[in-house]
């Protein structure tokens, strides 16, 4: 990603499953902090229709799912009159799986490319799942790209740092956590996961430990960087 001073982070929102109060506190909070590029680092969409658990019928269709995208980017490009990234997750990735399994006729047909769709609703940068982007030197994945395994620590960002064994950002575990740690030779490393923005009690997770959250990095240009990693609570962000 090119140089922005100031990025809004946002993940795990899964449209049209968002959750109002909290989406709509991260985006007053990060208007405050005016920033000049919006990173929406993965499961934007929820992509339901498309999976393969058993689904139930009355849920939103695909077709809404990318009808709410295009309000939400709409709302985006009006509060913020910035640069919108959009990294895909491991539920974007739904659509692509979708395609293998129904349609492989139709993969490497631009028309029903997830990008192409995408672009042709809203204006915005996608990139690809399972790139690892760089921001000002913090590196920011969504969560899945280490794959599921058996491995899930009870803190999501030393998980990370595991993983990681660097400076590191994902998403994806749906709760807030941080972890900092020094190498043998002094260097501090610290790792962050961020909060999600969609509903905390799903069908099929009512027991969790989620938690809403947003997130803003501010840069330097001689590559110093703060990430403030923030919890939403009862539609307030602290």
């Amino acid at each position: 990603m090119p140089f922005h001073e100031r990025v809004l982070v946002m993940n795990d929102i899964h449209l049209p499953y968002h959750d109002i109060p909290a989406l709509d506190a991260a985006l007053k909070w990060g208007k405050k902090q005016n920033p000049d590029a919006i990173f929406l680092n993965g499961d934007i969409i929820d992509c339901y229709e498309l999976s393969q658990f058993d689904k139930d019928p009355k849920q939103r269709k695909f077709y809404e799912e990318l009808q709410t995208l295009e309000q939400f980017i709409a709302l985006l490009k009006k509060i913020f009159k910035c640069p919108i990234y959009f990294k895909f997750g491991n539920h974007e990735l739904r659509y692509h799986k979708f395609l293998y399994r129904k349609a492989k006729e139709l993969v490497g047909i631009e028309e029903f490319d997830l990008h192409a769709i995408i672009k042709k609703r809203a204006d915005v940068i996608t990139i690809e799942n399972n790139r690892v982007v760089i921001i000002n030197g913090l590196a920011h994945i969504h969560g899945h790209e280490f794959g599921r395994a058996l491995f899930s620590p009870v803190n999501a960002a030393r998980g990370l740092f595991l993983q990681a064994k660097s400076s590191a950002v994902k998403g994806d575990c749906h709760a807030t956590s941080e972890h900092t740690e020094r190498d043998i030779h002094g260097k501090m490393m610290t790792t962050y996961s961020i909060g999600c923005l969609c509903g905390l009690t799903p069908e099929y997770a009512p027991l969790n430990k989620w938690n809403h959250g947003v997130a803003m990095q501010f840069n330097e240009r001689d590559g110093r960087y703060r990430l403030d990693n923030r919890r939403i609570y009862n539609g307030k962000v602290i």
